[in-house]
């Protein structure tokens, strides 16, 4: 940093060159307005995913500002319909709210982030209800390679093992994105 001196890390590059992927992308398979909206949805998706990763924190600010994205580009037309996002912000929410409660009772402690809801509630938001069982279906089979691969390499994988959810359903939902439009 030219200000301080304190090397910047690689994350850095890292997260500028997947945010110009991500819009590069978005503008070749959507031109216009849609590929606007798509690109926004991946730029906020991303530093929600590297947190997760990171930190195993999605911060509600970050994760509101992406559930008003989807609201407001709903209601400026663009696809899906308005009624399908606010179902699927609302089912994405409860269906993982419910597992949690469901875990939390069965167990007796946490097994999920508070953030993880949230964030499943915006992508329903941003990608309407339909999408939400391909994300799901995406983030799990994402998180069961991270744990083969974590097991090959003479990782201790338990039930009580910690995986970044918000990372898996970040992932998983800007390419059902990209996919849908």
């Amino acid at each position: 940093c030219a200000r301080c001196g304190a090397s910047i890390g690689r994350d850095a590059l890292w997260i500028e060159l997947l945010a110009a992927s991500i819009g590069a992308l978005a503008m070749a398979v959507q031109p216009g307005w849609e590929g606007v909206a798509l690109a926004a949805f991946g730029w906020l998706l991303l530093p929600l995913a590297w947190l997760d990763l990171r930190h195993f924190w999605l911060p509600h600010r970050l994760t509101a500002l992406l559930a008003l994205g989807g609201i407001v580009s709903g209601l400026a037309g663009l696809a899906p319909a308005l009624t399908e996002r606010l179902i699927g912000g609302i089912a994405g929410f409860a269906l993982l709210w419910l597992v949690a409660w469901g875990y939390r009772r069965a167990r007796g402690h946490d097994g999920m982030g508070g953030g993880d809801p949230w964030l499943m509630g915006a992508i329903g938001l941003w990608l309407g209800w339909q999408a939400l069982p391909m994300v799901l279906l995406g983030a799990s089979g994402l998180g069961l390679i991270v744990a083969l691969v974590m097991q090959r390499r003479g990782g201790n994988v338990t039930a009580a093992s910690r995986f970044p959810l918000g990372t898996l359903l970040a992932i998983a939902a800007w390419p059902v994105g990209l996919w849908l439009t």
